[in-house]
């Protein structure tokens, strides 16, 4: 499928690249038009703009920030919605709001939301899960595009439903990096080495956070997943949660946590950057 790929930060890179080696044709587009250089030097065509992009295309897969961006590209001039094909499905992969999604599924006809659980590596080894909302007709569409990306798929009735699922999993890695870091200070606090701590905390923390354990004891973080990038994504879950209702405790310590990190200058570092808040040697 002629597929349109806009967003080549490292997500989209990965996301072309299983597109390419599965045989699709690939139109990439990307704000700063240099850091598609990756995706074209493995066998993408790329576009000035996310119409050209878009125009001819059978797919469009959309990977980008936040809900901002999304909108602008999606809905705003020279975006998908003005050269979109009739009938061509649209495949949202961004983390935003459930509100986001709806209103786009409103636009397009063929719309589909496919945040994915797993960095760029695990979309790269075929590891990662795509969770995907779509009606019974654009899910049928899109089968070729998620056997590309590969075999782990999650399916949601709703588009709405994706999009929450995969900010209640952000939300619980979050929470967690904090708790973890914070378990962390309390035993510095009295006492305790890093040396006790692994041996204290090395077999008890849950598998989702074990990749990020010594980076939050202070060692460089080589992850993807930016305190800027969690700090959206715990504001979209508290605001989501408030938004039926629901006030969070911790959801409001976590997000602030981010917050505060990204502000404090670590807002291009991994979210394990976090512990920073908690190291008595800082």
């Amino acid at each position: 499928m002629r597929t349109a790929l806009l967003g080549t930060g490292r997500m989209g890179t990965a996301l072309a690249k299983r597109l390419l080696a599965a045989g699709h044709e690939v139109v990439a587009w990307n704000r700063s038009a240099d850091k598609a250089r990756d995706v074209v030097d493995a066998g993408a065509s790329q576009a000035a703009s996310p119409r050209e992009a878009v125009e001819g295309a059978e797919a469009v897969v959309v990977s980008l920030s936040d809900d901002a961006a999304v909108r602008q590209v999606a809905l705003g001039e020279a975006g998908v919605r003005t050269a979109l094909g009739e009938g061509v499905p649209y495949l949202e992969t961004s983390t935003v709001s459930p509100a986001l999604t709806a209103e786009l599924s409103g636009v397009f006809a063929r719309f589909a939301a496919v945040p994915v659980l797993g960095g760029p590596a695990a979309v790269s080894s075929g590891e990662a899960t795509y969770l995907v909302g779509a009606d019974d007709a654009t899910f049928e569409l899109v089968k070729p595009l998620l056997a590309a990306f590969g075999d782990r798929v999650r399916r949601y009735s709703s588009v709405p439903l994706a999009s929450t699922a995969k900010l209640a999993v952000n939300f619980l890695l979050l929470s967690g990096v904090v708790s973890l870091a914070e378990a962390f200070g309390v035993g510095r606090a009295g006492g305790l080495s890093d040396d006790q701590l692994r041996e204290l905390l090395g077999g008890v923390v849950a598998p989702g956070l074990r990749n990020r354990f010594e980076a939050l004891l202070g060692s460089p973080a080589g992850g993807w997943w930016t305190t800027a990038l969690g700090a959206k994504d715990a504001s979209l879950a508290v605001e989501l949660a408030h938004s039926g209702g629901v006030d969070l405790q911790v959801g409001t310590a976590v997000r602030d946590a981010y917050l505060r990190a990204s502000s404090a200058g670590y807002a291009d570092e991994d979210i394990a950057a976090v512990h920073h808040l908690y190291d008595q040697r800082a």
